[in-house]
């Protein structure tokens, strides 16, 4: 489904879209609801700027799905939250000698 969305948007030459969506892995369609993540700020401004296109593509297909822009955290990100959640849980328990 995703491969057609990107399809109408290049027939329809919204290019720009086309070009950033066809970069876009994580689609996910859960509970009437075509989800799109994405980290990158710039991306979801993009998606966000041409939903009313995306919808448009989503409809072409003869389909009635709500959709969604979700920003999710970044690998860096995520990597330093869990650095943080060590440093609580392992905290002073260990202590490292020079």
């Amino acid at each position: 489904m995703w491969g057609k969305i990107v399809l109408y948007l290049r027939e329809n030459k919204l290019i720009a879209l086309h070009v950033a969506c066809g970069d876009i892995s994580d689609v996910v369609l859960e509970n009437n609801k075509l989800i799109i993540r994405n980290s990158d700020d710039f991306l979801i401004c993009l998606l966000e700027d041409g939903r009313k296109d995306l919808e448009n593509a989503i409809r072409w297909q003869g389909l009635n799905l709500e959709l969604v822009i979700e920003k999710e955290d970044s690998k860096d990100q995520k990597m330093d939250r869990d650095i943080e959640k060590l440093k609580r849980l392992v905290g002073t328990k260990f202590s490292v000698k020079e």
